[in-house]
C-alpha cells in the first residue's frame, strides 16, 4: 500500500515507495514579493503529499529553501532603497503568515542561500576538480559538454531547452559561454551587489548551485522526492540534477514531482501584467479553508485558470462541510475515508477526494443514515485534505494584514 505519483523524469505515474523516513526537498521562494496563488497551489500540493505519507505511517522531513540573494531580489531592493536582506526578512514573514493561514505544514528546515555560501564554494570546488567547470571574466560556469546526462531529467530537445533557458533565467546568448546551455555556478558581483571572497574570485553564487548545496546539506546526496512548480523543470531542476550527480556520482533525487501553473482569467499571472492574485488579499475576505478547497478543485499537474468567482463556490462547499460536521448522525463514513485515501494515492487526485467528502456531507445534511460517527468520520476525511471542520478556527488563520 502506498502512493502512486507522476515522476517527471520517467514521464509516467509510478509507485512512490520510500522507506519509513522520507526526505523531501521543495523549491522555495525568492522573497521579494507577496505569496500568490501559484505559490499556494504548489505548496498545498506538497503539503497533501506530506499529510498522506504521515497517514501511511512515514516520518517526513520536508526542506524548503529560501533564495535570498538573486537578481530579482537585488533589483527590487534597489528600487525600494532598502537592504536586500531586510527585504527578504520582511517578505518571508508575510510568506510564513500566508502559509500558516492556509494550514500548510512548516518546513523541517528552511536553509538560505546566503547561509550556505561555504557549502556552495565546496561543491563548485568538487565540480572544478572533476573537470566540469571553466572561468571567464570572473564567472565560473558548468560545462554541459562534460556531462552526457544533461537533459535526461526533462527529456527535452535542445531547441526547447534553449527556448526555456532564455525565458526562465538562463543566458543562452551570453558570448562568454562555450555552449548556450552552460550555466553560471559563481558570478562576479556588479557594483553595489553583495559579494563573498572565494577561490573563484569575489562574487556571489548562481541560482542552481544554491539548491543542490542546500538539498544535499540537509537531506544527503540522494533524496526521495524533489519538487516545485513545473516552470522549474528547465533550466533549474535539470541543472541541479546534472551538477549534483557530476559532483557525487549518484542521482540527486529518486523522484521528481512538478506542479502546474496558475493563470488568471485566461492570462498568465505575472507581476509585469499586474494580475497576480495574492493570498493575503483573499484571506482578508474569505476563510482560508475555502482557498484550500478552491485550489483542490484542480489536479496538481494540470494547471488552471483562476476566476474571481471560484472562491464563492468553495465558500458554499465549506459551509456545507462545517454544517454537516455539527450534525449528530448520518451515513457510515468508512467508505468516504477509504475513497479519500484512494484518491490521494492515485496521483493526488484532489478533485475526487474533495467530491467524496462533499457527498458524505450531503448525506448527513439530508438526514440519511443513523451512524453516530458520521460527523467525526467526515472531520477525519476532511483532515486528510488539511481541512479542519471545527466550529471555530484559530485567529491566526484569518484576515491578518
Amino acid at each position: 500500500m502506498g502512493m502512486n505519483l507522476y515522476d517527471t523524469a520517467r514521464g509516467e505515474v509510478v509507485p512512490f515507495q520510500p522507506g519509513p523516513k522520507v526526505s523531501m526537498y521543495v523549491c522555495g521562494i525568492t522573497p521579494y514579493d507577496a505569496t500568490h496563488l501559484g505559490h499556494a497551489f504548489t505548496y498545498l500540493t506538497f503539503d497533501l503529499v506530506v499529510r498522506r505519507l504521515e497517514d501511511l505511517g512515514h516520518e517526513v522531513r520536508m526542506v524548503r529553501n529560501v533564495t535570498d540573494v538573486d537578481d530579482s531580489i537585488l533589483a527590487k531592493a534597489r528600487d525600494l532603497g532598502i537592504d536586500y536582506q531586510d527585504l527578504a526578512a520582511r517578505e518571508m514573514e508575510l510568506f510564513h503568515a500566508d502559509l500558516a493561514a492556509l494550514d500548510l505544514r512548516p518546513a523541517s528546515a528552511e536553509p538560505t542561500a546566503t547561509g550556505s555560501v561555504d557549502g556552495i564554494l565546496d561543491l563548485i570546488g568538487r565540480l572544478e576538480a572533476g573537470g566540469h567547470t571553466y572561468a571567464v571574466e570572473g564567472n565560473t560556469y558548468f560545462d554541459v559538454s562534460t556531462w552526457d546526462g544533461f537533459g535526461s531529467m526533462t527529456g527535452l530537445d535542445e531547441a526547447t531547452m534553449l527556448a526555456y533557458a532564455a525565458d526562465r533565467g538562463g543566458h543562452p546568448d551570453d558570448p562568454r559561454q562555450r555552449n548556450p546551455l552552460d550555466f553560471v555556478l559563481w558570478q562576479a558581483s556588479a557594483e553595489g551587489e553583495p559579494s563573498w571572497d572565494s577561490p573563484f574570485g569575489p562574487g556571489r553564487p548562481g541560482w542552481h548551485i544554491e539548491c543542490s548545496t542546500m538539498a544535499m546539506a540537509e537531506l544527503g546526496e540522494t533524496i526521495d522526492l524533489h519538487g516545485g512548480g513545473d516552470d522549474l523543470t528547465f533550466p533549474h531542476h535539470e541543472c541541479e540534477a546534472a551538477q549534483s550527480e557530476a559532483a557525487t556520482g549518484v542521482p540527486l533525487a529518486r523522484h521528481w514531482m512538478h506542479v502546474g501553473m496558475v493563470a488568471y482569467e485566461g492570462t498568465k499571472m505575472s507581476k509585469s501584467l499586474g494580475n497576480l492574485v495574492f493570498v493575503r488579499n483573499l484571506r482578508r475576505m474569505h476563510d482560508p479553508r475555502a482557498i484550500r478547497l478552491a485550489l483542490m478543485a484542480h489536479h496538481y499537474r494540470a494547471g488552471f485558470e483562476w476566476f474571481d468567482y471560484d472562491i464563492d463556490e468553495a465558500v458554499t462547499r465549506l459551509d456545507r462541510l462545517v454544517g454537516a460536521a455539527r450534525r449528530p448522525k448520518g451515513p457510515n463514513p468508512a467508505p468516504t475515508l477509504a475513497a479519500v485515501r484512494a484518491a490521494l494515492d492515485d496521483d493526488l487526485d484532489t478533485v475526487t477526494a474533495r467530491d467524496a467528502i462533499d457527498l458524505l456531507a450531503g448525506g448527513i445534511l439530508a438526514g440519511s443514515g443513523e451512524d453516530p460517527t458520521a460527523a467525526s468520520g467526515l472531520a477525519s476525511a476532511a483532515a486528510l485534505l488539511g481541512l479542519r471542520l471545527d466550529a471555530t478556527i484559530p485567529e491566526s488563520w484569518v484576515r491578518t494584514t
